[in-house]
């Protein structure tokens, strides 16, 4: 692990999304709430927000973060079709949380298809990305154009 004890404690915010891509007809199970397995957008939150706050023990070199702060939502897209999440993840610490709400998404995501696989296993997982970063000594950094299909993305550093 890279040694962050001299760094000043500032203000940390990185927020992730992702999407997974669906039938229409599981879409519409999911807006319903009629999946089998139950509240599939209540359970993603709670999964997302677990694996934010879990994370260090996920990724073998990121530093243990007490959050103040995780934010998971979801936007249904019926042309598509697919759900989106976003995590917000928030700290005042000496190191980002970027991996933290990486890992809220990735893992949200996760649990949609698991929840979901009975009825469509074609689902697609896509675009996981940071979105956007804020605090510690490199400053802000915003995705300013969104992944899709073969979109490259262009990165921008605001000082």
């Amino acid at each position: 692990m890279v040694d962050v004890g001299k760094k000043a404690a500032t203000r940390r915010v990185a927020i992730a999304t992702g999407r997974i891509e669906m039938k229409a007809a599981t879409l519409a199970r999911v807006a319903a709430g009629s999946a089998r397995k139950g509240d599939v957008l209540g359970v993603a939150r709670i999964a997302a927000i677990q694996a934010a706050k879990r994370t260090a023990e996920l990724i073998p070199l990121a530093h243990p973060i007490a959050l103040t702060r995780v934010a998971v939502d979801f936007a249904l897209h019926t042309a598509g079709p697919a759900v989106e999440i976003s995590a917000r993840v928030e700290c005042r610490g000496q190191t980002g949380v970027e991996m933290e709400a990486l890992t809220a998404a990735a893992v949200g995501l996760l649990t949609i298809y698991d929840m979901l696989k009975a009825v469509d296993r074609a689902m697609t997982i896509r675009d996981v990305s940071l979105l956007e970063k804020r605090g510690g000594r490199s400053g802000t950094f915003r995705r300013t154009t969104t992944t899709r299909k073969s979109a490259k993305p262009k990165n921008r550093r605001v000082a």
